[in-house]
């Protein structure tokens, strides 16, 4: 296995998680909060995507496909850079309303979709490469902050599960 295919089925693996977890939900359960001050499932789910989209952007310099395929409109939120969720107070949180189901699922595909493409045009040496991201000093360099984009999508996707054990309980999993 090369390392272009190891880190793309890793993105994949995160986003198959993610189609999972939501596979379905009711608008009521993507909404649903444990406590006022928790991230619901819907959030989660966005947040992941949103950020994966940031984040492949600022390395790519791309325009991101939350503004350019007009996904903020289907979200219902502005065409603003930097709404991923990052510092939102749990008053944002709970105010936040996720689309369907397959919207959902739609940016997630379009996000992965477009991380792995750009993953296949890398060669081994654009690893070492840094690149100025806002709010990171020293600067990352392209490998490691593939692999920590990943890993936070990973994360976001078992939050997103965790979340909807409890609000379904045992048995939505798949074996």
């Amino acid at each position: 296995m090369e390392w272009q295919d190891l880190l793309s089925d890793g993105y994949g693996q995160a986003h198959s998680s993610l189609k999972a977890v939501l596979e379905g939900l009711v608008q009521e359960d993507l909404d649903w909060q444990h406590k006022p001050d928790c991230n619901s499932i819907g959030w989660l789910a966005w947040h992941l995507v949103r950020q994966q989209d940031a984040a492949i952007s600022w390395v790519t310099k791309d325009k991101q496909l939350w503004i350019s395929e007009g996904w903020h409109e289907k979200f219902k939120r502005p065409a603003d850079p930097f709404d991923y969720g990052t510092g939102q107070k749990p008053e944002q949180v709970a105010d936040f309303k996720s689309p369907s189901v397959e919207t959902v699922i739609g940016y997630s595909r379009a996000v992965k979709e477009r991380t792995k493409k750009y993953i296949r045009t890398l060669v081994a040496a654009d690893l070492d490469r840094t690149f100025k991201v806002p709010g990171f000093e020293p600067p990352p360099t392209v490998g490691s902050w593939l692999l920590n984009i990943m890993l936070d999508c990973v994360q976001h996707a078992g939050q997103a599960g965790y979340v909807r054990g409890l609000r379904t309980g045992m048995g939505w999993q798949k074996h």
